[in-house]
């Protein structure tokens, strides 16, 4: 195995680790498949925004600019990550609320169908939305262990699984399972939480009908930065989502009496958009435009390989829950001990910082343009001495 030293000096992305913002009392940041490090540019970018637009346009900001943000960036992600067309991408609200809005949708366009297929591995935000809209439209769940057990059924309305598994990294085949959802004449959604900014997605290509996404991980949108949602176009003319608000209208500022839904994609909007919270993504998204996926996704590959050999090495004791094949496996790895709720404190205190998911797994979540093989090695070195102790 090459240390760490050896991996960083042919790293052909070293160079972009300059470009985030870093704190002198974190020594190996692993877990950037919750919260990715800002960018210097985004910080400069919010302090503009506040200085000259907020402060000098105020409310003229709407109609010169900020109302078309959520589309335009939307167009932006599906081109840049998404393998999507433009107009069938949007920005705003949490992974929560455009799980329900499109879950709602797409149960609600199958009204002879009274089954949602969801798997045991999923987030529970996607969990407990399908048990809610379950509950409230009188269907039922059908569980399965994993994205790659699902098997759809003529009673099948819609499939909801993640890319990427949220807890162990498998990647899952989702032109496959997709084709087999739409053999029974179901939907399916995607959750591409974990996967977006680090693996290939080629939703129009794989024909997926509609997806959900997070901006606050791999595209480091900051804290509580708004989701995602794609609508295929084929799909935008029939479905309904449930949380009619003013902005998805057909005439926003008419202020009329009626709710008629916007044309294509807007219609999926509801409330004021977040402009705030939409700034920073868009530096992360014109890095990786400018860096490319495919560079991204090898060294994706190559950190959690480095990760995982480490692992072996120095925490013999722990049980790996991520696949070694890497085309199984998506930016990060967990692994599974006893011993690590008692640690997590301490390494914190050290200023490493992986990710604790109940109820004995370490998860690594590695960032490959703010992430060095050194840290992978310090972290990694960190558990396997607090371990001991």
């Amino acid at each position: 195995m090459s240390s760490s030293a050896e991996l960083d000096s042919v790293d052909g992305l070293a160079r972009y680790r300059d470009l985030f913002l870093r704190s002198d009392d974190v020594v190996a940041y692993l877990d950037g498949n919750s919260l990715g490090r800002p960018l210097a540019a985004s910080a400069a970018r919010i302090s503009a925004f506040i200085e000259e637009q907020w402060a000098g346009r105020l409310i003229r900001g709407w109609d010169e600019s900020w109302l078309d943000l959520p589309i335009r960036i939307g167009d932006e992600l599906g081109r840049v990550l998404l393998g999507a067309a433009a107009g069938q991408t949007t920005i705003g609200d949490s992974t929560t609320v455009l799980l329900y809005k499109l879950i709602r949708a797409a149960v609600d366009a199958r009204p002879d169908r009274r089954e949602i297929v969801v798997d045991r591995e999923n987030f529970p935000t996607d969990r407990y939305v399908v048990e809610g809209i379950a509950a409230e439209r009188g269907m039922t769940v059908h569980w399965v262990e994993t994205a790659e057990d699902v098997v759809a059924s003529h009673d099948t309305a819609l499939v909801v699984l993640s890319h990427i598994a949220y807890r162990s990294g498998r990647l899952s085949d989702v032109a496959t399972i997709t084709a087999a959802a739409h053999d029974a004449g179901a939907l399916i959604l995607w959750d591409l939480c974990h996967s977006v900014g680090v693996a290939p997605v080629q939703l129009d290509e794989w024909e997926v009908d509609l997806a959900v996404g997070c901006t606050y991980k791999y595209l480091n949108g900051g804290p509580g930065s708004p989701a995602f949602a794609y609508v295929a176009s084929n799909h935008q003319a029939t479905l309904r989502q449930p949380i009619q608000g003013w902005l998805g209208s057909r005439a926003p500022f008419e202020m009329g009496q009626g709710y008629e839904a916007g044309a294509g994609i807007r219609g999926f909007l509801s409330g004021t958009p977040p402009i705030l919270g939409m700034l920073a993504m868009q530096d992360m998204l014109a890095l990786i435009d400018d860096v490319g996926l495919g560079a991204v996704r090898a060294k994706s590959i190559e950190l959690t390989t480095f990760a995982i050999a480490l692992a072996d090495e120095l925490l013999p004791d722990a049980v790996l829950a991520t696949p070694r094949d890497p085309a199984l496996r998506g930016s990060h790895i967990t692994l599974d001990h006893d011993g690590f709720a008692r640690i997590m404190p301490r390494l914190w205190e050290r200023g490493v910082i992986p990710d604790f998911r109940r109820p004995n797994g370490i998860r690594l979540g590695l960032s490959p343009l703010s992430t060095s093989f050194a840290e992978v090695e310090v972290g990694v070195r960190a558990i396997a001495e607090e371990l001991a102790v």
